[in-house]
């Protein structure tokens, strides 16, 4: 009998999830963010409820780097900024993020950052692809760069979890990967959790090019896993700009915000018009 589609299912897509139930039953393995048993054979060890339970960043969003609104009069002006980006703070052109860093999240970006699961990086690459092609011509580039870690946390861990996303990504938009231009030259504090203030000065003067590199008039995509208060961006940026870059946008996993502005509709919130 020829194989053709049933209930508007391809016979593809049918024997896939037959497959994924197999693997579930004879592999049985847990998910590394909740310990549920596995549902599919992707090698992304993470079940489909938590995939689900990132929350993409959805619009209304800042302009310029990418921050979730909540003010109806922000979000109904003509351009939109959040009042960081009013105040000139950042030295990159664009930023723009995946997803919120939820408790889900955050356990996801922990697999990738100290455990070195690729395939988590891959998917993660998957979801900045689109995250690119919404915005195709706001994202353009020709260069894709990680941002590195100091020399001596990269021989302790024996890997940038940063690469791990900027490598895939690169193959997904076409582009080449430079892991090596940028460099940290001023080592992270031990110190475990840093203010807002604190995460500026650390960072201030701490990447620079590896010496004799330029990219002159090139666009660079810059690829972090992690967006918090945008210090470690902007001094990268700043970095590559006096390399010559013509212009850099970057790109992350996750973005940190306030749970306030974890909301679905701007207006829901209408007294807080901070940002």
């Amino acid at each position: 009998m020829a194989l053709g589609r049933v209930s508007g299912v391809s016979p593809w897509s049918a024997l896939r999830t037959a497959l994924d139930a197999f693997a579930s039953v004879i592999f049985p393995a847990p998910c590394r963010i909740c310990e549920g048993t596995l549902d599919t054979a992707s090698r992304v060890p993470v079940c489909a409820s938590c995939l689900k339970a990132f929350e993409r960043i959805a619009p209304p969003l800042c302009d310029c780097c990418g921050r979730p609104i909540v003010s109806p009069r922000v979000a109904d002006s003509i351009q939109i900024m959040c009042r960081l980006c009013r105040l000139g703070t950042y030295d990159f052109d664009l930023a723009r993020s995946y997803a919120y860093y939820n408790s889900p999240m955050v356990r996801a970006i922990l697999l990738i950052k100290h455990d070195e699961v690729a395939p988590m990086g891959v998917w993660f690459a998957d979801r900045l692809a689109e995250v690119v092609a919404r915005e195709p011509e706001r994202l353009a580039a020709d260069l894709v760069v990680p941002v590195p870690l100091h020399p001596a946390r990269l021989r302790d861990r024996g890997f940038n979890q940063a690469e791990l996303i900027a490598r895939p990504l690169a193959r997904r938009v076409k582009l080449k990967v430079g892991p090596y231009l940028l460099v940290r030259t001023q080592p992270r504090p031990d110190k475990l959790k840093l203010s807002r203030s604190e995460r500026w000065s650390t960072v201030r003067g701490a990447y620079e090019m590896r010496q004799g590199v330029r990219v002159d008039k090139l666009r660079v995509l810059l690829v972090d896993d992690v967006m918090a208060t945008g210090a470690t961006l902007d001094a990268c940026s700043r970095a590559l700009r006096n390399a010559g870059a013509a212009r850099v946008v970057s790109l992350t996993v996750a973005r940190s915000v306030p749970e306030w502005a974890q909301v679905n509709d701007a207006r829901e919130r209408p007294g807080l018009n901070a940002f």
